[in-house]
C-alpha cells in the first residue's frame, strides 16, 4: 500500500531525510534534502526507487552536542540567514542580494495584481528598472508561477544582466550571445533548444535578429520574459521593424508574461509609441480620440495598471522619503577659448567644408551626403586635431562609408552596442580639393604634437585638478578613439600618481569590464573612454564625475553618460557632471543652440528627458544655418537650399515637448502610497535578518573559523584567503578573493563591498554551520552543538528556549490555484516545569542575547539539558497552537499585501507539524 505525502512532511529515502515539495502527482515525489539547499531538489518516481520510500522524523538535539551561549546565537542566526522559502507575503525577500528602496516595490506591487503580468517600466535612467523587473522575475520564481524567464537586451548589456540577476537575485543566468551560443548548445540533443535546456538566460539582440534564430526563441520562450531598451524594438528602420516582428509573435499569446523597460518610451513618435503600448494589449494599440474625454479616461484607468513611469523628483519629493536614493547632482559647463593656430585651424576646415557643399550641385541625395560629410568633418574638428588629422587622412585615401555617417554625426541610438567611434570615412575628394586636405593634414599633424598647448586640453587639466582635490573619481568621456587616446596620454603626464585607464570601442566588451573591474584596486583612479561606455556597463561604485570632453551631438547620449554614474547605488554624497565646450567655437555653439540647450529646456519645463526628433535632415539644415551665423567671416551672408527647413525641427522640438507633458499627465503612476508597501516590507525584513543580523551573524560566525573581521581601519575588511577552504573555493566561483572593505548597510562607503544576507559570504556561512549542527560528519566547520545551559539575569526562573524551524503550505487562490511550502526560524520558551509558553517569537530569542552572567560545570550542563529533553513532549501542544497562531498571522499578512495592491490572488497559510527543534538550551537565574 502505498503512503501518501504531503507537502513539508519529512521522509527518508536513498540514505538520507528529505522535505516534500509539492508534486506533480501521487507517483512522484519532488522533494529537497532536509540538510540541502535550492539546488539540490529532486523528483523521486516511487515505482522506480529500490527501497520504499518511508516517514521520517525530525531528530531532537542530543545531550552530547554541548555549546556556549556564542554557539547558541550563531545557531540561531545562521538557520534565520539560511532559509530561502520565507512564509511572508514577499516571498523574494529571502533571496536578495540587494535592499530595494520603497519606490521599487510599486512595479512588484502593480504585478501581484496583474493575473498576467504585461508591464512597462519607464521610469528615469538610473532609478533603478533592472532591480524593479528583478524583483518581480525573483518574486514570481519564488511563488512557483513561473519556473523559466528570458532577457531580451542589446549586446553590450548582456553581461551586465548575468551579473545583476546573480549579484542581486541568487539567479544564475547564461549569455546567449553569438559568440557563446555554440558552446551552449553542445551537447544537447538536435531536438531540444538552448532555451528549454536552459532556464534562465538572456539573449542579445544581435543573436536572434537572424530569421532561423528568432524562429527557435519564438517556439521555445519561456512565459515570462524581459525586454530591456523596449523602445529599440518599435521604429520604423528595418532592424527595428524585425525586433517588432519577434516581440509581436511572442505576445500573441495571451497567456505570456513580459515587462518592457525603457526610460523614454514615448520619442515623438506617435506611431512607434502605440506599437510600443500594444505588446501590452493589443487594444492598446488604438488609442480613442482626444475629442472623446470619457473614452480616453477609460483607456487611461486601464493603460496605468500596466505603466509606471516616475521621475527622480517623484520619488526625492514625492513622501518616499527617499532623498538619500541618489547623490547630489551638481551639473556644470565650463568654457574655454580657442586661440591662435587652434582657433584658425577650426576657420579653415570649416571654409573647406562649406566650398565642398557648395560644389555639391542641385542633386537632393549628392547635397545630402555633402552636408553630412561636412558635419562629420567638423565633429572630428571640434574633438581633437588628432581626431581631425585621422578623418582627413581618410577622406585624402577616398575611404567612405556613406551608411555610417549619419550615425557618427547625430549619436544615433538604436540599442545595440555603440562602437562607432572611428573618425568617420567621408565620401572621395576630388582633385582639386587634394592640396587644401594635404594643407590641412598637416596643420593637424603640427597641432596634435603641440598637445600641451592645446586650449581644449589646458583646460581639462585645470578642471581636473580642482575636482581631484575634492576626492571625486571622473570619467571623460570623448567622441572618437584617437581623442581618448591623446587626452589619456596627456592626464597620465599630469596625474602621474593616478591609474588611468583609456577604453574605445577598439577593445572588445569583455576586456572593457575587466579592465574598469581592475581599477577598483587603486585608490585615485581617471577613466577616459568614448561611447561604448555610455550604456552597459554601470559605473557608480568606482567613479563620481563626468566630465563631457566633446559635446554629444544627441542630448540622449549626454544623459546616458551621466547615468553610468548618477544612478541608484551610488555611494559618493555628490556627483557631479561637467560639460566643456569653445566659447568662441562655432561647432560647438550650433550644437549648444540646435540640440543640447533644446533638451534641456523641456527637460527643466516637463521633468522629462525627451529624446531628439527623428529628423537628420532637420538637424542638419539647423546645424548648418547655425555654424554660418555663429562664423567669424562673412560667410553667413552665403545661402544654401539644405532640403529642409530649420523650422521644422524646431517644430518637431516642440511637439516633443507637448507630447511629454501629455504622456506625462495622462499616465502618471500615483495610485500606491508608501505607507501601504513599507510596513509590510520591512516586517518582512525583520524576520528574515537585516542589516543589523547580517552584520552581528558576520561577526561572530568569521570569529568562530578564526578568520574576523579587521576593524583597524575606519570600515571593516574580510580576509577571504583566510576562510576554510571550501568555503574560499565557493567565494571565488563568484569572484570574490583576497582582501576587501564591507559593508552591511544598505548605503556603504565608495570601494566598499555591500554583503546583505544573500551574498555569497552570509550563504555559505549560514548553510554551512546549519548544515553543520544537523549532520557534524558532513560539516567543512567546526560543527557548532544544538544544546546548551547557562545562567543569567535575564530570567527570574529556570528558563527552557527551543530554536524552531516551521513549516508552512501555502495555498494560493486565484486564476491560477497554487499549493507552495514555506519556512521560518523562530523560537518558544517555557518557564520552570510548565507547559504553557511564555515567550514567542523574536522575544523568545531576544534571551540568548542577553549576555550569560555564568557558566556551568559540564556535568551540570548535562544534567539541565537531559531534564529538558524529558520535558519535551510536554511542550507539542503550545508548540502546534504558536505554529497555528503564526500561520492566522501570516495569512492576514498576505491579505493586507492583496488589499493594497487593490486585488490579485488569495493566500491561505497552514502550518505543517511537527515544528523541527534546531536548538535547545536551558538558562537559568543567577541566584538558583
Amino acid at each position: 500500500m502505498n503512503v501518501r505525502y504531503a507537502p513539508g512532511d519529512l521522509v527518508e529515502a536513498r540514505g538520507r531525510e528529505w522535505v516534500v515539495l509539492p508534486s506533480p502527482d501521487d507517483g512522484i515525489l519532488n522533494v529537497r534534502p532536509l540538510l540541502g539547499s535550492e539546488e539540490d531538489t529532486q523528483r523521486l518516481i516511487l515505482a522506480l526507487e529500490r527501497a520504499p520510500v518511508r516517514p521520517a522524523a525530525f531528530a531532537l538535539p542530543e545531550v552530547d552536542r554541548i555549546d556556549t551561549q556564542d554557539g547558541a546565537r550563531l545557531l540561531a542566526d545562521a538557520l534565520r540567514l539560511s532559509l530561502r522559502r520565507g512564509a511572508g507575503p514577499f516571498r523574494s525577500a529571502a533571496h536578495l542580494g540587494v535592499e530595494p528602496r520603497a519606490y521599487q516595490l510599486v512595479p512588484l506591487m502593480m504585478a501581484l495584481k496583474l493575473s498576467v503580468i504585461r508591464m512597462l517600466i519607464a521610469d528615469d535612467v538610473g532609478i533603478g528598472k533592472t532591480i524593479e523587473a528583478g524583483l518581480i522575475v525573483r518574486e514570481m520564481l519564488d511563488r512557483g508561477t513561473i519556473d523559466r524567464f528570458a532577457v531580451i537586451c542589446p549586446p553590450h548589456l548582456v553581461d551586465q544582466w548575468v551579473s545583476e540577476l546573480a549579484e542581486k537575485f541568487d539567479i544564475d543566468a547564461v549569455a546567449v550571445t553569438s559568440a557563446r551560443a555554440r558552446s551552449l548548445e553542445r551537447g544537447l540533443p538536435a531536438s531540444q533548444s538552448l532555451f528549454e535546456a536552459y532556464p534562465f538566460t538572456v539573449v542579445s539582440l544581435d543573436y536572434i535578429k537572424a530569421d532561423g534564430r528568432r524562429d527557435d526563441f519564438a517556439r521555445a520562450c519561456p512565459n515570462m520574459i524581459i525586454v530591456d531598451e523596449a523602445h529599440t524594438c518599435v521604429g520604423g528602420e528595418k532592424g527595428r521593424h524585425q525586433r517588432y516582428e519577434l516581440l509581436q509573435r511572442l505576445a500573441a499569446d495571451e497567456t505570456r508574461q513580459m515587462l518592457l523597460l525603457t526610460a523614454t518610451p514615448h520619442s515623438g513618435d506617435e506611431d512607434a509609441f502605440d506599437r510600443l503600448l500594444s505588446l501590452l494589449d493589443k487594444d492598446f494599440a488604438h488609442r480613442p480620440p482626444a475629442h472623446d474625454a470619457n473614452a480616453q479616461e477609460r483607456f487611461r484607468r486601464r493603460l496605468v495598471q500596466h505603466y509606471v513611469q516616475r521621475r527622480r523628483p517623484d520619488i526625492v519629493d514625492g513622501g518616499w522619503n527617499e532623498k538619500r536614493a541618489f547623490a547630489q547632482h551638481m551639473k556644470t559647463d565650463v568654457a574655454y577659448m580657442l586661440v591662435g593656430d587652434f582657433a584658425d585651424f577650426q576657420e579653415k576646415v570649416l571654409d573647406y567644408c562649406l566650398a565642398v557643399t557648395n560644389r555639391a550641385g542641385e542633386d537632393q541625395g549628392r547635397r545630402r551626403l555633402a552636408f553630412w560629410g561636412t558635419l562629420a568633418l567638423m565633429r572630428c574638428v571640434g574633438s581633437s586635431p588628432a581626431a581631425a588629422r585621422n578623418a582627413l587622412r581618410n577622406r585624402l585615401s577616398g575611404i567612405s562609408d556613406a551608411k555610417a555617417i549619419a550615425p557618427v554625426i547625430f549619436d544615433e541610438i538604436d540599442g545595440l552596442a555603440d562602437d562607432s567611434d572611428v573618425e568617420p570615412g567621408t565620401p572621395n575628394s576630388e582633385d582639386e580639393e587634394v592640396r587644401v586636405l594635404k594643407e590641412l593634414i598637416t596643420l593637424a599633424e603640427i597641432l596634435d604634437s603641440k598637445r600641451d598647448r592645446d586650449p581644449k586640453i589646458v583646460h581639462l587639466k585645470k578642471v581636473m585638478k580642482t575636482i581631484l582635490e575634492s576626492d571625486a573619481k571622473p570619467v571623460v568621456f570623448c567622441r572618437f578613439i584617437a581623442t581618448a587616446e591623446a587626452v589619456g596620454e596627456e592626464l597620465r603626464k599630469a596625474f602621474p600618481t593616478h591609474n588611468v585607464e583609456v577604453i574605445t570601442g577598439v577593445l572588445p566588451p569583455e576586456e572593457r569590464r575587466a579592465r574598469i573591474d581592475r581599477m577598483d584596486e587603486k585608490e585615485k583612479r581617471i577613466l577616459v573612454a568614448t561611447d561604448c561606455l555610455s550604456e552597459g556597463i554601470n559605473l557608480q561604485s568606482l567613479f563620481s564625475a563626468v566630465i563631457h570632453f566633446d559635446l554629444s551631438w544627441n542630448p540622449t547620449r549626454h544623459q546616458q553618460r551621466e547615468g553610468r554614474v548618477d544612478r541608484y547605488g551610488q555611494r559618493a554624497r555628490q556627483v557631479m557632471s561637467i560639460t566643456m565646450f569653445g566659447e568662441n567655437s562655432a561647432i560647438d555653439g550650433a550644437v549648444l543652440q540646435v540640440i543640447i540647450r533644446k533638451a534641456e529646456a523641456i527637460q527643466k519645463a516637463t521633468g522629462i528627458a525627451v529624446p531628439m526628433p527623428e529628423d537628420n535632415d532637420g538637424v542638419t539644415a539647423a546645424l548648418m544655418q547655425a555654424l554660418l551665423l555663429r562664423s567669424s567671416t562673412k560667410r553667413a551672408q552665403l545661402a544654401f537650399d539644405f532640403g529642409a527647413s530649420p523650422a521644422r525641427f524646431e517644430a518637431k522640438w516642440r511637439d516633443a515637448e507637448e507630447n511629454a507633458k501629455t504622456s506625462r499627465a495622462r499616465y502618471a503612476q500615483g495610485a500606491l502610497k508608501p505607507e501601504e508597501v513599507i510596513p509590510e516590507w520591512s516586517k518582512m525584513r525583520a524576520l528574515n535578518g537585516g542589516p543589523q543580523e547580517v552584520a552581528r551573524f558576520a561577526d561572530r560566525a568569521l570569529k568562530r573559523l578564526n578568520a574576523p573581521l579587521d576593524r583597524t581601519g575606519k570600515v571593516p575588511t574580510v580576509h577571504f584567503h583566510a576562510l576554510p577552504e571550501r568555503l574560499k573555493e565557493r567565494l571565488e566561483l563568484r569572484g570574490i578573493k583576497g582582501t576587501r572593505r564591507v559593508a552591511f548597510d544598505d548605503d556603504p562607503a565608495p570601494n566598499t563591498m555591500y554583503v546583505g544576507r544573500a551574498h555569497p559570504l552570509i550563504a555559505g556561512l549560514a548553510e554551512g554551520m546549519t548544515e553543520g549542527a544537523l549532520d557534524p560528519r558532513a560539516s567543512s566547520f567546526d560543527p557548532l552543538g544544538r544544546t546548551g545551559a547557562w545562567r543569567t539575569n535575564a530570567v527570574q526562573e529556570m528558563t527552557t528556549l527551543l530554536v524552531l524551524r516551521l513549516r508552512f503550505k501555502l495555498i494560493t487562490s486565484g486564476k491560477i490555484n497554487k499549493l507552495m511550502l514555506a519556512e521560518e526560524a523562530t523560537g518558544i520558551a517555557f518557564s520552570g516545569t510548565g507547559a504553557g509558553a511564555t515567550m514567542t517569537g523574536a522575544e523568545a530569542l531576544a534571551l540568548l542575547e542577553q549576555e550569560a552572567s555564568g557558566n556551568l560545570e559540564t556535568m551540570a550542563i548535562t544534567r539541565q539539558v537531559t531534564r529538558a529533553l524529558e520535558r519535551y513532549t510536554n511542550y507539542h501542544d503550545a508548540i502546534a497552537a504558536f505554529a497555528e497562531a503564526r500561520a492566522a498571522v501570516l495569512s492576514e499578512d498576505h491579505l493586507r499585501l492583496t488589499e493594497a495592491a487593490r486585488g490579485g490572488a488569495t493566500v491561505e497559510v497552514q502550518a505543517v507539524m511537527p515544528a523541527d527543534v534546531i536548538g535547545l538550551y536551558v538558562l537559568l537565574p543567577e541566584n538558583a
